[in-house]
């Protein structure tokens, strides 16, 4: 594998090239500097995306079966409150960003992605074993904790990896397509779930038995993994893990504040599915309801990376905000089922560009140090999710629509600082 000179982002053919932004933020096409033969794409996309594609479908089919029933057998089966729920996935968001900044500096440091991608990978697969010996709240907060632990070290050299191989000019369709492969496996994931508990019951046995089921796929993906050639990026060998963060980028610098205001809004997932739950969806149901959720996921997040290569990330980044403020306004209104299924709909379409197209606009921010910068992106946000969590928990207590309607002050708020700040800058240009 070639490695990227002086900096310069790889574009996926063994190629390194300039580029800069439009005041759109919108990425032209790469011209490639010829230093070796180019990669065969299959659907637009280098092979290697698709192939971690496929271990993040069978981590996520892993994950789904058990996230997507998590919060209701956490407090239906198990017997913890509403608050203690939101602490819980509080400190699962923290564990999730917790050493993504050292993960990153180390994969920068060093170079390499695979290592620590594949110990990442492999850490949440051995925290699933606890739910295999034990269901009492403090071995499902903990399950909980250290899973995210293992997702948080993977992220940053693995989505460098995927910036690295991907043509600058269809970076965004790239992520767009990895997502969708990663959020196939949460189609799949709640199916076979609900086919299990439909089959043996929302016992406590019968979520024995699924937690099992889910442990498989989850070793698949690290033999998977174990069999992709790595790619390596540029060495900062002599840089410490603080002078990495004065190194990055001013834009970037600059998009972390709405990053972090719009965090506070971005409360867990699995309160929304409570309100579905309180609304009639029975626990079968709610699983069938976060299938969908995932399936307009899928089919989103390749047309909104397509649509941000075109019309600029920038635009994409806002419109996601903007979307997750309207549909917490909708929520504040939403009070039959045909209502939460719309919006869970809607929700699968940000949820599509928040994962996969702030990642792509993080590395046209930061073209030399990605894994750094997504680390720093990751923990940060993280850090903010404990009190945004913590905040939802007690709010929901007296009342939801109190959640709601602070998370679309927020999004508000997020879009306002976005525009200030103008993070592609005012020409667009990012460092080379």
């Amino acid at each position: 594998m070639n490695e990227p000179q002086d900096g310069l982002p790889n574009d996926g053919s063994g190629s390194t090239s300039n580029s800069i932004k439009d005041s759109a933020g919108k990425v032209p096409v790469a011209v490639p500097v010829a230093d070796g033969a180019p990669v065969k794409n299959r659907f637009g996309v280098h092979p290697d995306i698709l192939k971690l594609g496929v271990v993040s479908f069978l981590t996520d089919l892993s994950s789904e079966m058990i996230f997507s029933v998590f919060a209701v057998f956490f407090t239906t089966i198990a017997g913890a409150s509403s608050a203690l729920l939101g602490l819980v996935e509080g400190l699962a968001d923290f564990s999730a960003s917790a050493l993504n900044y050292f993960a990153g500096w180390l994969s920068d440091r060093s170079g390499r992605r695979k290592v620590f991608a594949l110990t990442g990978y492999g850490f949440s697969t051995l925290a699933k074993i606890i739910l295999l010996v034990s269901s009492s709240i403090a071995g499902l907060a903990l399950f909980r904790v250290i899973e995210r632990l293992g997702k948080g070290f993977r992220g940053p050299p693995r989505d460098a990896w995927l910036s690295a191989i991907a043509a600058q000019g269809s970076r965004g369709y790239a992520f767009g397509v990895h997502k969708a492969l990663d959020k196939s496996g949460a189609v799949i994931g709640p199916l076979v779930a609900y086919g299990l508990l439909s089959w043996l019951g929302e016992t406590r046995q019968g979520f024995q038995v699924l937690f099992l089921v889910a442990f498989v796929p989850a070793v698949l993906s690290i033999l998977v993994l174990s069999r992709i050639k790595d790619q390596p990026g540029q060495r900062f060998e002599r840089e410490k893990i603080g002078a990495s963060w004065r190194s990055l980028s001013s834009g970037f610098k600059r998009f972390m504040l709405p990053s972090g205001v719009f965090a506070l809004a971005y409360f867990s997932l699995g309160f929304l599915l409570l309100r579905a739950h309180e609304t009639g969806f029975s626990v079968t149901q709610v699983v069938l309801l976060y299938a969908f959720f995932n399936v307009t996921c899928v089919i989103a997040a390749p047309l909104a990376g397509g649509l941000g290569d075109r019309i600029g990330r920038s635009h994409i980044v806002m419109g996601g905000y903007a979307l997750y403020g309207l549909i917490n306004l909708g929520l504040l209104f939403a009070h039959t089922q045909w209502q939460l299924i719309a919006l869970f709909a809607v929700y699968g379409v940000f949820y599509a560009i928040d994962e996969a197209q702030g990642k792509a606009f993080i590395t046209d921010l930061e073209p030399q140090r990605r894994a750094t910068a997504i680390g720093v992106y990751n923990f940060v946000t993280g850090l903010v999710y404990v009190p945004a969590s913590l905040i939802a928990g007690a709010l929901w207590l007296r009342s939801p629509d109190l959640v709601f309607g602070l998370a679309a002050a927020l999004s508000l708020a997020a879009i306002l600082l976005f525009l200030l700040l103008r993070p592609a800058g005012a020409a667009g240009s990012v460092a080379p």
